[in-house]
Parts: C-alpha cells; structure tokens; sequence
C-alpha cells in the first residue's frame, strides 16, 4: 500500500476520531458543567484563586465612627494542571479495512474515557467537603425528608446562593418515589443558567426549595452498595484546563502501524469547602423483578 495513502486516510481517520471524542467528552462529564471553570493562561503553570472569608456588616447611629474592623481574612488556592492519556495503536490493515464509522465508534470510545476520568476527578473531591463531615449516613434512603433536610442544612449554614445537588441514579430514583410516587419523575425544563446541551441527560426534572438536582452514574458504590454525592453551591470547586484534549502520532514502520496518543491537561480541586458537604446514602441497585 502506497504511504501516501495509507498518510492521507490516516489523518482522516484520526480526525474523525478527535472530532467525535471532543465532542462525546463534553457531553459525558456532568460534573464538569457543575463547577467552576478556569484556564490556565498561555506561558503559565500555576492557577492563583483567592478565597475570602465571610463578613459582617454593623447598624450605624448618625455621627458614629466605625470602630470594628473586618479582617479581610483572605487566603488562596494554587493549582497546577496534570496530565492525562492513552494511546491507541492503528494499523495499516485495520486502516485499510474499515470505514468512518469505525471510526466514530473509536472517538466516543475516547472520549467516555476521558470524560469519566475528568468527572470521576471531580467525584473524588465531595467525600471532603465540609470537613470531611458527610450528611447522612450508611444504609440511609436518600428519601424526601432527608433531601430536604440536607438542603436546609446547606443554607442554614450558608454553603452559597447557586447550590445544585448531585447524586447516583439509583439515589434519586427513590428521591422520585417519595416526591411523586413513580420511578421517572415528572420532567422540568432544566433552570436557566444550566446548558441543556451538556447537562440535559443528567438533568433529573427535580427542584426543591429551589435547588436543581442531577444524577451521575460514574458516583462510586462502596462494599456496602453506599456512595458519596454532594449539595454544593458552584464556588466550592473548580476544574482548570490548560490543554482540553491534544493529539499526536508516530508512525513505527516495522509494525506497520501508527501510534495514537490522546491526551489531556488540567486539574479538578476545592476551592472552598465550607460551600458544599457530600451526601452520604444507599445507591444499591434496586429490585427488577418486582
């Protein structure tokens, strides 16, 4: 086969592939639309956010002078982006023999790897919230009252003003029975200031009090079939992207292939822990058979 050829289909094919893996990535990482984003600026490494604590503001009296003072109380976070990837090895024969929607199906391959590797970052962050401390408990329903309760902690406690929940289908599927007595839900537009693009499949149809609901399936079920999500307002933490996805190859003649490496380069991290606390309840599998 003439390397020409066996060149220009190539380039096809693993355009083919980053286009489709791009775009499965973005639509496969709710989490990632959930947080704060942030981008590392060209020639820099490292990412400064500040946080600043809560303050207070006192009643005056006609000609009193402001004698308390407010420490600013302010403190930063530095991040620094980390590098994820994979590599796929595409041969002469496998490039010869197949069609472009091979090719598809290899780039939402990769990019359902990469989405869950950069979701389940995120994922990895809630079990720290507040403290450390989760609400609620082992074994426990993610019930109606218990849902509820989580939410009036969450601003009795002021985590913030943008709070949005998170949690595993199986979660919320017994948060739906309590509310509306069936296992779908009745279906709401998702609220304004969310994409429905990226977030519409996660989007659970639920608000209460106020605060929209998702469900992720990439949330991990623990020996015990229990799994951390978590109540949080978009401020407590943040993704920073210094690469989104990046793509190389290297052609090895005696294998009569190319080498494919995909890659990524950013970091999921809190920004502020007192704005959120993960949610600690029962995300077993239900019964099918009753």
């Amino acid at each position: 086969m003439p390397q020409t050829s066996t060149t220009g289909s190539l380039e096809n094919a693993s355009r083919e592939m980053i286009t489709t893996a791009r775009y499965t990535e973005e639509h496969n990482a709710p989490c990632m639309e959930l947080v704060e984003k942030f981008t590392l600026q060209k020639g820099s490494d490292t990412l400064i956010v500040p946080k600043v604590g809560q303050m207070s503001v006192s009643a005056l009296l006609e000609g009193q002078d402001l004698v308390d003072e407010e420490e600013i109380g302010m403190s930063t976070v530095s991040v620094q982006a980390s590098e994820v990837g994979a590599k796929i090895i595409i041969t002469d024969k496998l490039l010869r023999e197949n069609t472009q929607q091979i090719w598809q199906i290899v780039g939402r391959q990769l990019g359902e790897a990469m989405a869950r590797k950069k979701d389940e970052d995120v994922l990895s962050l809630f079990s720290a919230l507040n403290g450390g401390t989760a609400l609620g408990e082992a074994a426990a329903n993610f019930s109606l009252v218990n849902a509820a309760s989580c939410i009036g902690v969450a601003k009795a406690e002021k985590y913030g003003s943008d709070l949005r929940i998170v949690h595993h289908p199986n979660a919320i599927l017994k948060l739906n029975k309590d509310l509306t007595g069936s296992a779908s839900g009745t279906l709401r537009p998702i609220p304004s200031g969310f994409s429905e693009d990226r977030l519409g499949p996660f989007w659970t149809g639920l608000r209460l009090s106020g605060v929209p609901f998702f469900e992720d399936g990439n949330i991990d079920t623990d020996a015990n079939g229990d799994g951390y999500g978590a109540i949080f307002d978009k401020g407590a933490m943040g993704v920073l992207t210094s690469v989104a996805m990046n793509r190389e190859k290297q052609r090895d003649a005696s294998l009569r292939a190319t080498e494919m490496v995909i890659t990524s380069d950013y970091s999921a991290f809190e920004i502020d822990d007192t704005r959120g606390a993960s949610l600690f309840y029962d995300v077993a599998n239900p019964a099918t058979n009753a």
